[in-house]
């Protein structure tokens, strides 16, 4: 999926629902702490093994001066591989072995100071660790602007926007020359990359009905290296005041890549979260 296809899924989804024919009506304001906490676990034995366990951590605190937000995500899966048994340089067979196929986490957050009900400055970073992805880690650090565009009791639809730094650290491969016999191989570790990135976030709340309710949150670093699109979108239904089950989908997209790695990960989640404090 190329990156102007994840903008239009972004773009879609947000801009073309019909809430944005409701009036903007002032929801009751919130002050204090809330969040949530999500987990999702599936777990296979017998002729096939394999485990999946995803955990997601959400902390924000608000009142009429600060806008904050917090975050930790977290998923890990190990499942039985083939492999290939090599003899004396040929392949004489393959043989199942339980390995990690997954091992990504994600932490962060955000400071905002607000001017008014609307606007806000905001200084946001954030740290993700992949195994698999292109990038084995980025670091970014950003300052910008956000506003609100408009908030009532149904829906949100929030926007940020600023300069911003970014160090990733590409995933190391391997390099085979088949010009000589036997083919000889060699591990390549890229270096460090840094560069100055604009960053943008779009952060979009509906409740659908009494009881369900949509987030979608697009992110974007771009940079003259390397550039990041991240997009999650799910549905929650609630089962009582604090208990839920979410489905989601998210996108991860690098435009600059190693050999052996995709451009883009993709992420289908099914979780029971918790929610506590301030509103749903």
């Amino acid at each position: 999926m190329k990156p102007s296809r994840i903008v239009a899924l972004a773009a879609t989804s947000i801009l073309c629902l019909p809430v944005l024919a409701l009036a903007d009506t002032p929801a009751a304001s919130t002050s204090g702490w809330s969040g949530s906490g999500e987990l999702g676990l599936a777990n296979a034995t017998g002729n096939t093994k394999s485990l999946n366990v995803d955990a997601k951590f959400k902390l924000g605190y608000e009142d009429d001066t600060w806008k904050d937000a917090f975050f930790l995500d977290a998923n890990r899966a190990k499942s039985n591989v083939k492999t290939p048994v090599v003899e004396n340089g040929t392949v004489v067979g393959t043989t199942n072995t339980y390995q990690t196929t997954a091992n990504h986490f994600d932490v962060g957050g955000s400071v905002g100071y607000k001017f008014n009900p609307r606007s806000y400055l905001i200084g946001a970073a954030r740290y993700d660790h992949d195994d698999f992805a292109p990038n084995r880690w980025q670091q970014v650090a950003s300052i910008g602007f956000g506003y609100i565009l408009f908030k009532n009791v149904r829906s949100e639809l929030s926007f940020e926007a600023g300069p911003g730094y970014k160090r990733y650290q590409p995933q190391t491969y391997i390099v085979v020359d088949t010009s000589v016999t036997p083919p000889t191989s060699a591990v390549v570790k890229p270096p460090v990359q840094d560069e100055a990135i604009g960053r943008g976030l779009v952060n979009y709340k509906l409740a659908l009905t009494d009881s369900a309710s949509l987030q979608e949150t697009f992110l974007a670093e771009v940079g003259s290296e390397n550039k990041y699109y991240q997009n999650d979108i799910g549905v929650a239904v609630a089962m009582t005041r604090t208990l839920a089950l979410k489905v989601a989908y998210e996108n991860r997209y690098n435009s600059n890549i190693v050999p052996g790695t995709k451009h883009l990960d993709s992420l289908f989640t099914t979780n029971l979260v918790y929610s506590f404090g301030g509103s749903k």
